[in-house]
């Protein structure tokens, strides 16, 4: 049995491992990173899939951000499932609830870079060809899902990050 939670701020480091373990350390170096770094995910939009022994078996956060002229949006990613569970439906259920919850907050669309076989199940489609990420992205990867109709017609212009950032981490100095 699986459980969809929000993330707890305990869960980090085993988010990580699993982030690490389904795309490697490369991920880090993605375009949509760059509008995640430094950022926190949107208020109630991290989610966790766990499974009955409480181990995390799936992650999903949505951020903040401005999808050019259309405005506040969404940036779905990463969606990660552990890889001996991949298949068996939680990346599914993960998206539906993420989608369920943005929906219920108010948010009007929202954009991620993935594959177009997999989310186009969920509606996503191919964004308007105005709209661009703050660096290199397949255009056939680059897609979006109007929760709110219309709210990407004529979209145009860069997606930049938005909301709240992390706190600056400064190291302690012990004292000599």
């Amino acid at each position: 049995m699986i459980v969809i939670e929000a993330e707890a701020p305990d869960d980090a480091p085993a988010r990580e491992a699993l982030l690490d373990r389904c795309f490697g350390r490369a991920r880090k170096f993605k375009t949509s990173e760059r509008l995640r770094r430094g950022r926190r995910p949107a208020p109630g939009l991290a989610l966790v899939a766990r499974d009955a022994s409480g181990g995390l078996a799936g992650t999903v956060r949505l951020w903040p951000i401005a999808a050019g002229s259309a405005g506040a949006a969404l940036l779905l990613g990463p969606l990660a499932v552990e890889p001996e569970r991949q298949g068996s439906g939680i990346g599914a259920a993960l998206m539906r609830r993420a989608l369920a919850e943005a929906a219920e907050s108010g948010h009007r669309a929202v954009i991620l870079v993935g594959d177009a076989a997999y989310y186009s199940r969920f509606g996503f489609q191919i964004v308007p060809p105005g709209l661009t990420m703050p660096g290199p992205v397949e255009a056939e990867r680059f897609q979006g899902l109007e929760l709110v109709p219309g709210a990407l017609i004529g979209a145009a212009g860069r997606v930049v990050a938005t909301g709240r950032r992390e706190p600056e981490r400064t190291a302690v100095r012990a004292a000599a």
